[in-house]
């Protein structure tokens, strides 16, 4: 698995799921995750993907695999997690990559586009916040020492009350759960306190000059109607798709539609076919 050593301290592991065409070059697609999950949170969108385009999935600093050898009181922001992408993208040699980011993971890819903007062909937001409303950053961010304690509680409650639908199947939420407390409960703290809660988008909006799809779903508890006309406003090229309901991890519960659109948006950027006779 690919390792690379960020400026500011941790190495940073990703996976490469490639099945293109050896011999045609294609481009890469980074998939980022959100807060206080892994690269592993993309499994079901690889095989729609990973046909046409070199799929890169990143561990953000401290998550999955990659290494939590930084401060955690100063070193999880925006900043640095832009910085950790420019190094994965310089260790895969690409000039320019699709991006792509659920949630938190939009966040970053949002401000990696708005200040590297050579180094991205196309970005994708799914469920992404231009800011964590108020009344939901004690829910949605596990912040502080009581709620790392409390992970499992916070995690039923949360995934019962935002991320999943009411009739979702029990084992994709027990799957959520089990692979969420693989990471380190300080770590997902400290991203959270440090760069969720704090975020604010809006400055970045009118600095993305490529295409930009928006995933979301239809009425989000984090993607509020006013957040998601900031975007239609202010996005110089933007495309909305609403997927149908009421929570927030349409990843995981749409992937099939969320993965086709995603790959039909990045190659008609490229000029090329995503299908085969």
């Amino acid at each position: 698995m690919p390792r690379v050593k960020a400026a500011s301290g941790p190495t940073l592991h990703y996976v490469v799921d490639d099945y293109t065409d050896p011999w045609k070059n294609a481009p890469y697609l980074v998939l980022q995750h959100g807060n206080g999950r892994s690269g592993a949170f993309w499994y079901s969108w690889v095989p729609y993907l990973s046909r046409f385009y070199r799929v890169v999935r990143p561990d953000m600093r401290g998550l999955g695999q990659s290494s939590a050898d930084f401060d955690l009181a100063s070193g999880f922001t925006l900043e640095h997690c832009v910085s950790d992408l420019v190094a994965i993208i310089d260790d895969l040699g690409a000039e320019s990559v699709h991006i792509c980011g659920e949630s938190a993971g939009g966040m970053v890819s949002m401000a990696l586009t708005a200040m590297h903007p050579r180094r991205v062909r196309t970005l994708t937001l799914v469920s992404t916040p231009v800011r964590i409303p108020a009344e939901r950053r004690v829910t949605y961010g596990m912040t502080g020492e009581a709620r790392a304690a409390d992970r499992d509680a916070y995690i039923e409650a949360t995934n019962k009350s935002m991320r999943f639908p009411a009739d979702a199947d029990p084992g994709l939420l027990d799957w959520y759960k089990s692979e969420f407390q693989k990471n380190r409960a300080d770590v997902q703290a400290a991203m959270a306190s440090g760069m969720v809660n704090s975020a604010d988008m809006f400055s970045f909006l009118k600095r993305l000059q490529v295409p930009v799809l928006g995933l979301y779903p239809s009425e989000g508890p984090l993607t509020t109607p006013d957040q998601k006309q900031a975007l239609r406003d202010h996005i110089r090229d933007f495309r909305l798709v609403e997927m149908p309901g009421t929570f927030h991890k349409i990843q995981l519960m749409y992937p099939a539609a969320c993965a086709t659109h995603l790959l039909h948006f990045c190659a008609q950027h490229d000029g090329m076919a995503c299908h085969e006779a």
